[in-house]
């Protein structure tokens, strides 16, 4: 997916590139409001995050010139105490907004969600290989066989069935499904993958789960040529 931030901030727009290139997505960058006009209005992008505070051209009226031509997504960064910038934005048009400092990982969901938002409404039923998961009915088949899993192994395979085809560190595993972000915790998501890999892969000829080496855990169905299986005691960060 393709994403543009409209930033000055050196160290924010460093900060997001570098996180937003490792989660797979292709980032442009505009430093003014400018750039960002244009570039917003000249190319596709499935969302664009979008500070208020520009030189050349303020937030505002980069989302209110957006508007006149596109409705691309776009997610606000205001200052913490500035309400009435929040207000303003999402009057304007905006279709999410963060506070700075925000947390990486929820801009990530963020930008997930508004992007899934403009291809479709997201299903409830999740489809990988012979492998569905019902986020409703909260249970999951393979080949026509239920999984019997616990509550936290199901919360742990919809976050990966949600986000098929992209590798979750243990890190965005831990903050997703534990709903806390310390390092200690991530011998907690080894253990949790070894028992639903397990149940998901291990009666079945055909791996889902797979190990990324030094990344994290990928959820996808991989062609003969790609099955390289990862030795388990690889260490992802």
């Amino acid at each position: 997916m393709k994403v543009l931030i409209v930033e000055d901030e050196h160290k924010v727009v460093d900060y997001l590139r570098s996180g937003l290139t490792e989660q797979g997505w292709v980032v442009d960058i505009a430093m003014d409001g400018e750039e960002g006009t244009h570039l917003a209005i000249e190319y596709d992008y499935d969302v664009i995050v979008l500070d208020v505070m520009l030189p050349r051209r303020d937030g505002f009226a980069v989302l209110k010139a957006l508007r006149l031509q596109k409705s691309t997504p776009v997610i606000m960064l205001t200052a913490r105490d500035h309400i009435n910038d929040r207000v303003r934005g999402l009057r304007e048009g905006a279709d999410d907004y963060l506070t700075k400092p925000f947390s990486f990982l929820e801009l990530v969901e963020r930008l997930h969600a508004l992007a899934r938002r403009t291809r479709a409404q997201e299903s409830t039923l999740i489809s990988v290989g012979d492998l569905y998961v019902d986020l409703i009915g909260r249970r999951a088949t393979r080949d026509g066989v239920r999984l019997d899993l616990t509550a936290k192994e199901f919360q742990l395979l919809s976050v990966l069935a949600r986000r098929h085809g992209d590798i979750l560190s243990k890190t965005a595993i831990t903050e997703l499904v534990w709903e806390v972000d310390f390092e200690s915790h991530t011998n907690v998501v080894e253990t949790a993958i070894k028992r639903l890999r397990a149940k998901l892969d291990g009666p079945f000829r055909t791996k889902l789960l797979h190990t990324v080496r030094g990344m994290g855990y990928v959820l996808e169905v991989r062609e003969p040529r790609d099955m390289r299986e990862p030795r388990e005691d690889a260490r992802p960060s």
